[in-house]
Parts: structure tokens; C-alpha cells; sequence
């Protein structure tokens, strides 16, 4: 049971200190887009929804770098084409829940003066934000596989013995000992050159006196 709590509470602090990284990132986001939003507002004609759609554009661009790069820099960093294709994806679902908030509050109550548009672009951002944590997390950035320890390899019985064979063919089951020592054929070939070899010796002597 202690083993298990410590897991979980392992498990917990890590999702805790996911959360605050990817709070912080997304608060800058929040900011970005509030931003822009507002400086585009007003200097510009754009209507409300446009307008918010830009800043969209903008704030995912920097909520992508601050989410690769800090909040899930350990996190898989193959298949960067997947990784921005799925990031896109979830995003511009991000962004239909966001602004489609804001285009019933606008359009459907005619809730249109600055501070409406604001609180209602917040609301959007914040629901569309807990989508894209669950989004990111599960399918952007995915956690890297933990690593099995690897396992020695089992001795067998045929350890002990020696694959040898003439001209390097395959003998197994051959003992080490006998496999080294000499064949009969070898034996008779030694005897009959130590026998040459003695007979041999007088000749190269010379006659004895």
C-alpha cells in the first residue's frame, strides 16, 4: 500500500506541476489574445468576431512555442510534422468553441460593448482551454514510453560446449576439452612422421665407426 501511495502521489505532483506550466504558458496566451484582440478593435474596423479570430491566430502561434519548449520539453520530440498537424487541429477546434461563445453573446443577445465582448471572449477562452489541455496532452505532446530494464540472457546447458568442426563447419554439442584434443587420424599421422624422422637420423649422421 505505501508503495502505491507514493506512486500516486508521484503521479499527482507531476500533473500539479503540468497544470502550473501549462496555467503559465496559457496565461501568457490569454494575455496575447486579450491584447490583440482589444488593439485590433480599436484602431480598426473589424467586426467583434474577426477581430478575435486574429487574435487567435497570433496567441496559438506563441502558445506553441511556450508549450514545446517549457511546459512539455521532455515530452516526445519525434514526428514534428504529426506534432503541428495535431496542434493545429486541436487548436482551430479551440478556437470554434472560443469564438463561437463570443458570436452567440455578439450576434444572438447583442451583447457588442467592450467590456460584454471581453467577459464573454474570456468565458470562451477559459472552456476552450480545458480542451486543449486534455487535447495537448493526450495527443500533441505525448510522454515518452518508459524505459523496461533489460534482462540478461539465460545460460543454457549448451554454454559448456564448443562448436568446432574442420574448416569451420558447425559441430554443437562437441565438449571443449574433447574438441581440442587430437582425432585418431592425427595421431597415426604424427606416429608415422616420428618414425620417418628416426629412420631418417643415421643417414644424416653418417655411418657409426
Amino acid at each position: 500500500m505505501s508503495e502505491r501511495g507514493g506512486a500516486l502521489r508521484g503521479q499527482l505532483q507531476q500533473l500539479l506541476r503540468e497544470v502550473a506550466k501549462f496555467g503559465a504558458v496559457g496565461g501568457a496566451g490569454v494575455i496575447v489574445n486579450l491584447a490583440i484582440f482589444n488593439l485590433v478593435r480599436a484602431t480598426t474596423e473589424i467586426p467583434v468576431v474577426r477581430a478575435s479570430l486574429i487574435a487567435n491566430a497570433v496567441a496559438i502561434i506563441t502558445n506553441y512555442l511556450g508549450y514545446r519548449y517549457f511546459t512539455y520539453r521532455d515530452r516526445d520530440k519525434s514526428g514534428r510534422t504529426r506534432e503541428l498537424s495535431l496542434f493545429l487541429v486541436f487548436s482551430l477546434i479551440g478556437m470554434v468553441i472560443e469564438n463561437g461563445i463570443l458570436y452567440v453573446a455578439t450576434y444572438g443577445f447583442g451583447w457588442d460593448s467592450s467590456l460584454q465582448s471581453n467577459l464573454f471572449k474570456f468565458l470562451g477562452i477559459g472552456i476552450a482551454t480545458l480542451f486543449r489541455f486534455w487535447s495537448y496532452r493526450t495527443w500533441v505532446f505525448r510522454a515518452l514510453p518508459d524505459r523496461e530494464p533489460e534482462q540478461p540472457e539465460p545460460v543454457s546447458a549448451d554454454s559448456a560446449y564448443r562448436v568446432v568442426k574442420p574448416q569451420g563447419e558447425a559441430c554443437p554439442g562437441i565438449p571443449i576439452d574433447q574438441a581440442l584434443a587430437p582425432s585418431l587420424e592425427e595421431e597415426l599421422e604424427l606416429e608415422k612422421l616420428g618414425q620417418e624422422a628416426r629412420s631418417a637420423e643415421p643417414d644424416a649422421v653418417g655411418p657409426r665407426s
